[in-house]
């Protein structure tokens, strides 16, 4: 538990515009490099000359190590610092985004892909801890609504952006654009960017402390709820994104340009939902009960999926509940991951790389369950549903008042304590 408070949030960084789009696009590595290769995957297969198996190992080895990575810089900048692990990471992403750009064969290609991935995940864990240790409370929920403006485009933009890339170059100019994205934020991190961590709230290196730091995060009843139910929609929104070509576009008829419109405004609401988050959020409720209200509406949505698929309600029914679905995905992010890190300031590098292993884990998981029925609309619904019914269980496994909101020590945090000195 963080004994040690947080500065205010004036006195840490006046500049706060430049941080929020620093942070912002260091958050967006992951779709960026999962997403904006996607339409050059035939045309790489051909290059190449591979199957679209080849190819799809690509994806698969980056999502791997992208996950594996956190762990690996969430922990490390727990102990040394943000902002030098940072830019180790952020000069390996460079170094394999370049590789990525002249691999002459595939299996070269997913080998650079490891070491890319390796280096993402530091961005990605990093930028999240940023925000913990200048930032508590309402205020931290706040920042983070606001860097969904960034998580939540990347997504939407980055297929669009690499498909222009096609129209004039190769495949190779999308990983030679990340190789110039990582090297510009790499100079931004070492000039304007300060240390978050100061050295005498750094936890003592090694893997006996790594290890004792998750086993407290295990131990944590609170973080562990609100990690599991943040992951379980954010895996019914991955539910959705690898289900939904083939369903739109096969099943009810619509063209790619139509689909790319539902998917766009599904997007949108994605953003739109987490700026009004971020408005809202202590000013007419707090943090739990826009947990409560968006999980509910995201369940409500999943259920409709399901129904939609069950009863063959139409098109109009499905996009109504699919857009009440993937909306709530950025407040819940916000929210959860503000709760979940809350009493985790003095490692929340820790935090926040486990949080990120999970959410691939489960996500990665669903999306491999829906794929095992076959590319169907049923497959999709069943697992859109039943990710977003168990994210709103899991949060109300406990009461709502907990020992964070009494600002007291509970029996909660005692047996968190016990836990992590085994």
């Amino acid at each position: 538990m963080n004994i040690i408070p947080v500065l205010s949030s004036k006195a840490k960084h006046p500049r706060r515009g430049g941080l929020i789009v620093l942070l912002g696009a260091l958050s967006t590595f992951g779709p960026l490099t999962t997403d904006m290769y996607l339409p050059a995957m035939p045309k790489m297969a051909d290059e190449l000359h591979t199957g679209t198996l080849g190819i799809q190992l690509t994806l698969i080895a980056f999502v791997a190590f992208y996950a594996l990575s956190q762990l690996v810089f969430g922990s490390v900048s727990d102990s040394f610092g943000r902002r030098g692990p940072l830019l180790v990471g952020l000069s390996i992403f460079t170094v394999g985004s370049v590789l990525c750009a002249v691999a002459p064969t595939v299996g070269l290609l997913v080998a650079a892909r490891v070491i890319q991935a390796f280096g993402a995940g530091a961005s990605a864990v990093i930028s999240r801890a940023i925000v913990r240790d200048r930032f508590e409370g309402t205020e931290m929920t706040r920042f983070f609504s606001t860097l969904m403006l960034f998580t939540g485009a990347g997504p939407v933009l980055a297929p669009l952006l690499g498909a222009q890339l096609l129209r004039f170059s190769s495949w190779r100019s999308v990983f030679a654009l990340l190789a110039v994205v990582g090297a510009v934020l790499t100079i931004a991190v070492a000039t304007g960017l300060r240390e978050s961590l100061p050295s005498e709230r750094r936890r003592p290196p090694g893997f006996r402390a790594q290890f004792q730091t998750y086993g407290l995060l295990i131990c944590d009843l609170e973080y562990v709820r609100y990690v599991l139910a943040t992951s379980l929609m954010f895996s019914a929104m991955f539910a959705y994104i690898t289900g939904s070509s083939f369903v739109l576009q096969e099943a009810f008829g619509l063209s790619p340009q139509q689909f790319s419109l539902v998917f766009g405004l599904n997007g949108f609401g994605l953003l739109l939902m987490g700026q009004i988050n971020g408005r809202v959020v202590g000013r007419f409720a707090d943090e739990r009960t826009l947990m409560r209200l968006s999980l509910s509406i995201g369940a409500a949505g999943g259920l409709g999926v399901l129904v939609a698929a069950i009863f063959n309600l139409g098109l109009v029914v499905l996009l109504v509940s699919l857009f009440a679905t993937v909306a709530v995905v950025g407040p819940v992010l916000a929210i959860g991951t503000s709760l979940a890190m809350a009493d985790h300031g003095s490692n929340a590098g820790a935090a926040a790389s486990l949080q990120g292993l999970v959410q691939f884990a489960i996500g990665g998981s669903a999306a491999a369950a829906m794929g095992a029925f076959g590319p169907g609309f049923l497959a999709m619904a069943i697992a859109v549903c039943s990710c977003a019914l168990a994210s709103l269980v899991v949060l109300l496994l406990r009461p709502a008042r907990s020992s964070r909101e009494d600002g007291r020590r509970s029996a909660d945090v005692q047996r968190t304590e016990e836990c992590a000195a085994l």
